[in-house]
């Protein structure tokens, strides 16, 4: 980077605003961030498009920069409030990234009203000298109304939330039930006690299942039949809810509000595996040996009849006491239901001998009352209802990623690589510091990773151990070059269980029903990315590995398939970030009844600037800034992932227990912050 000719080279990339009035240019190329201070921010916007220079490196030689020309100015969207100051209308965005507040001329503030939360659309860019302007396109509402903060983040986000005319006018008219025309070629499986499993508050049923035992060969085990949604019986590709559907890739979820990928009329209607009614769906229809195998195995299209809609609670309290109340209310299901956790334990014994990475992990659930603010953050257990069905799933994605692989059919694999070399290193540097006596090959397998948890289980630190291991990964991507999913071990692996809510199973299931008809299912031409996540996008290329020095150049259709692989895995992170920021916001908003009381926490993250903080009872993260450590000097060591003190050698690590004061909260910023009260060591 020292070469004179990198100083004077231009690079192309997008703006990224930080909310403390500098930026960065995140460069196309994939190369390290270009700093840009705050006097180069002023005539551009987060999310420009822009031509670089790197004019400078600074102490640890990175590359500060300078905006050399404006390619595109973001047309996204800014949300911020009205505000009327000295008689001046602007709107202050909600994203402090945007760093300036947008001039609103007189005649342009539509109907809304000082304070409210508005849609605001640029007319003019921001300049040296000059402010941007703009007009209000929308008003959202009052800034404490119940869901604000979901409409702010399907803007913010750019989460398609609204089904075009053309989609909303084809879902009327789909019928409200199975025609006897739909069961032409369909196996009938309306006597098979296929139920469903699932948590009390799922709204729509993608999958059903049903074990019976079976001879395989001379030897005992199980026939396990998973039922699936038939959605593409009635989306066709192309229609305009196919449209629909792929501009939005995926359900998103939020605490209390769900924007589903299809119209209602069938994502909780007629492709919802609802009880009491016939179902058109896919099946694969297994046999699994008593080691946990899948022997055989095949696909076809079915009617179906659920028999029940069961809960996760009622399946694992029934599993636990077969002479129980919830058993003798679904007395006839329970010898499938038992057969179910055979096959379920079976299929776990299969996976501890792979080798897969199962860590044990917290994830919560938001509790919300009616008006939408959190009554409680509580942690989700799972039981084993819970993994019975994921085994399932399992299981049925392999067959599907198998049969496609077998048909030579182009199709999306669910692709998870191991850790990167960089990553790699920074783990064995990790594991070293912390006297973990087990050693990373170079390629690792997940089995590797399963030893280092299982050895270190019992001890205190197992929790930060397990943290770190699972920062090395990588995330899962969706493509059509297929190497495997590490963290399942798995060869190949695919998403065929959730057609209702995510578009790669819609995809999944297209190409399945071509291969059973001797077919090729064609992509429909796929429209451009959106702005709001073309730069995802080209980041997620970066990790599509290029073809061999001398392989043919990737035909029309296989780019075609990257495209939509890449499409569908942006719009996932989208959806997550979408998720996350309303998570936060509400977050936010229940910790600042807590200002200035005190809990016990566990450090979750060690960075340079502080450590980061999860209250135990609370299951809220916030910032403890390393100025308020105390009056020494506090180094970072990135391979203990700890903060020390220079004078007093205070140690702070991932897994520390802390006492913490809640200081502050920044509901804009998403941010809370505490102050040390007490340490461990203290």
């Amino acid at each position: 980077m020292s070469d004179k000719n990198n100083l004077l080279a231009e690079f192309d990339g997008v703006v990224s605003g930080h909310r403390d009035g500098h930026g960065f240019v995140v460069r196309d190329d994939g190369q390290p961030d270009i700093y840009l201070p705050s006097n180069e921010m002023r005539a551009v916007l987060h999310k420009d498009r822009v031509k670089a220079r790197i004019v400078r490196l600074d102490r640890k030689g990175r590359p500060e920069g300078r905006v050399t020309e404006i390619i595109e100015r973001s047309t996204a969207p800014i949300i911020g409030r009205l505000l009327q100051e000295g008689g001046v209308w602007l709107v202050a965005p909600e994203d402090k990234r945007y760093g300036q507040d947008v001039l609103i001329p007189k005649g342009a503030t539509g109907s809304a009203k000082p304070g409210q939360v508005v849609v605001v659309e640029l007319t003019e860019p921001p300049a040296l000298y000059g402010q941007p302007v703009g007009r209000v396109k929308e008003v959202l509402g009052e800034i404490d109304d119940p869901g604000m903060e979901i409409e702010i983040a399907v803007r913010k986000y750019g989460v398609p939330h609204e089904f075009s005319p053309t989609a909303t006018a084809q879902a009327r008219a789909l019928p409200d039930h199975v025609r006897p025309s739909d069961l032409r070629h369909r196996v009938d499986l309306r006597d098979v006690p296929l139920v469903t499993i699932d948590g009390e508050d799922a709204r729509d049923f993608d999958d059903a299942v049903y074990c019976e035992p079976a001879k395989v060969g001379k030897a005992k085990g199980w026939r396990l039949l998973v039922a699936i949604a038939d959605v593409s019986h009635y989306v066709q590709t192309g229609s305009p809810i196919d449209v629909d559907a792929y501009d939005r890739a995926t359900s998103v979820y939020f605490p209390r509000r769900v924007i589903p990928m299809l119209p209602e009329k069938l994502s909780n209607g007629l492709c919802s595996l609802n009880p009491g009614v016939e179902r058109l769906c896919m099946v694969c229809d297994m046999l699994i040996t008593a080691r946990g195998e899948i022997h055989a195995y095949q696909f076809y299209p079915a009617v179906m009849f659920s028999h029940a809609r069961l809960t996760y609670t009622e399946v694992a309290a029934i599993l636990q006491n077969t002479r129980g109340p919830e058993a003798m209310n679904r007395k006839p299901l329970v010898p499938y239901l038992l057969n179910l956790h055979d096959v379920y334990r079976a299929l776990l014994a299969a996976r501890n001998a792979r080798g897969a990475v199962d860590f044990e992990t917290v994830e919560t659930q938001i509790v919300c009352d009616e008006s939408g603010r959190i009554e409680r953050i509580v942690p989700r257990t799972r039981n084993d209802a819970h993994k019975l069905i994921e085994e399932a799933m399992l299981a049925a994605n392999v067959c599907s990623a198998e049969f496609i692989e077998q048909g030579k059919h182009p199709g999306l694999f669910r692709v998870h690589e191991g850790p990167t070399p960089e990553k790699l290193e920074v783990l064995r540097n990790y594991l070293k510091a912390m006297g973990v006596n087990a050693s990373l090959s170079d390629e690792p397998k997940p089995g590797e990773f399963q030893h280092i948890a299982e050895i270190t289980k019992d001890r205190a630190e197992s929790q930060q151990i397990h943290t770190m291991l699972l920062r090395s990964m990588q995330q899962a991507i969706y493509t059509p070059i297929n190497s495997g999913h590490f963290g399942l071990a798995f060869e190949a692996y695919t998403h065929f269980t959730s057609p209702i809510r995510r578009y790669p199973d819609l995809l999944v299931h297209r190409v399945i029903k071509a291969i059973l008809h001797k077919q090729k299912y064609q992509l429909p031409a796929l429209p451009t990315p959106g702005e709001a996540h073309a730069k995802l996008s080209k980041r997620l290329a970066s990790r599509v590995k290029p073809p061999a020095p001398h392989a043919r150049k990737p035909s029309a259709d296989t780019l075609g398939w990257q495209a939509a692989g890449l499409h569908c895995s942006a719009n996932e992170r989208r959806a997550d970030e979408a998720s996350r920021d309303v998570e936060a916001w509400l977050k936010c908003k229940y910790m600042r009844e807590h200002l200035g009381e005190v809990f016990a926490g566990v450090v979750s993250a060690v960075t340079s600037f502080g450590l980061f903080v999860t209250l135990d009872a609370m299951y809220v993260e916030g910032l403890v800034h390393i100025t308020e450590l105390g009056g020494e000097y506090f180094r970072f060591d990135e391979a203990r992932q700890e903060l020390r003190g220079e004078r007093t050698g205070i140690r702070y690590t991932l897994g520390s227990r802390v006492q913490v004061q809640v200081s502050r909260v920044d509901l804009d910023g998403r941010r809370i912050d505490f102050r040390l009260v007490s340490g461990e060591d203290d």
